[in-house]
């Protein structure tokens, strides 16, 4: 393990090397000031780990009116978001972002999250109050570009480890801030570790603290726990503490009871197989709309679980009635209104498919398929085909190929008609003109019989959009 330690701590001399540009500088200015300056948290973790980002955080014993004074004119932007009364600077420079932090000794009311905002003089006193071990670790950034690692509480270790421990007690951090249990399942998701044991234990006994967060809070987290590398992991850490329960309920509840009598797959374990294999197909950035959906698409099936005479098990609607969960449950983490809509589309949608056969669909059926999927029908392909879990390969194989003779179709009919937007063949200029209506609900009325009518016939000459209009506009007369 010292080989192991020796190498990653050399390689995160090099990365940091790398930016020297920044860092020396900037050491240089705080320490001709008489000030000491380090680089800190997830800065240090990822350095050593060789996936440091353009974010770069600091501590420093300057004072915040200090550090601002000194940043002027030095940082190529210097702003403030609201954490200089924290005790945060924000800044760029050569396209890195920099925050800058004053030694802490906060104390918390342990009622709300926010802490009383204390200074502290060491940086041993800052680190202690930080949430993990492997984020406790820093780097002195002296004059002259000189680099010392200080680690006094053993984060390398934990690092090198794959272990999530806390400085303090575990329940004296989670009582402190309860935010920082669910960073610890995100942490998992991110970084492929492992709780220690008691940090486990604590969870367990301290979930509900998680109620104290602000629902804004808790979003955050979970996006980066889905968005990480490893998010089932993260997700299983959530459901087994209790987490899940707390802040997402329609987790735990997918674990469905297996009886002799009916049997069913695991929902739970489904969802977290069709969340992985959604991931498989992912191109660049992790894809939270699609994850979002692969990890929900089935939560409608506790509710609509019904065993059925003979042993088997049925799920009527499940679609409908998690599409409906899902915009409650996003509604109430406070995600924006079209990202919610788009995971709530994805689930309802998802099992349309399964009514496509052998390729009995019509054109027209397909037409609607498209159009429903609007433009998150390249989601939809991914989503479904991720929710083949199972493990006969014949069916496997035969669920593959009818949907690739569904895209096949799909693209042909793209090659005839513009499938993207599937449009009336008269517009409402045109439709009162003809009707002789004024603006008002019959003209909308109008359209939407014509776009039905394109849907199921396909793109239609003006005379016979028309025609058409005009044999059913009598029909539609009190």
């Amino acid at each position: 393990m010292e080989d192991r330690r020796t190498r990653l701590l050399a390689a995160a001399a090099i990365t940091l090397g790398r930016l020297s540009d920044v860092l020396t500088p900037l050491g240089e200015l705080f320490a001709a000031h008489g000030h000491r300056l380090y680089l800190v948290g997830g800065s240090v973790r990822d350095a050593v780990l060789g996936r440091l980002g353009t974010d770069l955080d600091f501590t420093t014993d300057a004072r915040p009116e200090v550090v601002q004074e000194l940043m002027r004119g030095w940082a190529d932007n210097l702003w403030d978001t609201g954490g200089l009364a924290f005790g945060t600077v924000s800044a760029s420079r050569a396209g890195q972002q920099l925050e800058i932090t004053t030694f802490r000794s906060d104390t918390y009311d342990r009622v709300s999250r926010h802490p009383e905002v204390t200074f502290g003089d060491t940086l041993e006193g800052d680190l202690i109050r930080r949430d993990f071990t492997v984020n406790a670790m820093a780097v002195s950034i002296g004059g002259l570009g000189e680099l010392e690692f200080v680690d006094p509480l053993n984060g390398i270790e934990a690092l090198l480890a794959g272990v999530l421990d806390t400085p303090a007690l575990p329940h004296d951090s989670f009582q402190d801030d309860p935010l920082r249990m669910l960073r610890a399942a995100r942490f998992v998701s991110q970084l492929g570790f492992r709780l220690a044991p008691r940090v486990r234990e604590a969870i367990v006994e301290m979930a509900p603290e998680i109620d104290r967060i602000t629902a804004e809070r808790v979003r955050t987290e979970l996006d980066k726990l889905i968005g990480g590398e490893f998010p089932t992991e993260g997700i299983d850490i959530m459901v087994e503490t209790g987490l899940a329960e707390r802040v997402l309920p329609e987790l735990p509840a997918m674990q469905l009871e297996i009886d002799e009598h009916h049997q069913h797959k695991d929902v739970y374990q489904h969802s977290l197989t069709v969340l992985r294999q959604a991931i498989d197909q992912e191109q660049g950035d992790p894809d939270l709309v699609l994850r979002w959906a692969a990890l929900l698409h089935d939560i409608g099936k506790p509710p609509t679980k019904r065993n059925e005479p003979g042993g088997g098990v049925s799920f009527h609607h499940h679609e409908v009635v998690g599409a409906k969960m899902v915009r409650k449950r996003m509604r109430a983490l406070k995600y924006p209104k079209q990202f919610t809509e788009d995971v709530a589309r994805l689930v309802y949608l998802h099992l349309r498919f399964h009514g496509y056969g052998k390729g009995q669909w019509t054109d027209s059926a397909v037409r609607r398929y498209v159009t429903d999927g609007g433009e998150l029908l390249p989601r939809l392909h991914k989503l479904v085909r991720a929710d083949c879990t199972t493990r006969n390969k014949r069916r496997a194989a035969l669920l593959r190929s009818t949907y690739d003779d569904l895209e096949t179709r799909i693209e042909r009919l793209r090659e005839q008609e513009d499938l993207e937007r599937v449009r009336p063949d008269l517009d409402g200029n045109s439709i009162m003109e003809l009707l002789d209506l004024k603006p008002g609900p019959d003209v909308g009325k109008a359209w939407r019989f014509l776009k039905e009518l394109r849907l199921d016939r396909g793109p239609m000459t003006r005379e016979e959009a028309e025609a058409a209009l005009l044999e059913w506009w009598p029909t539609q007369q009190s």
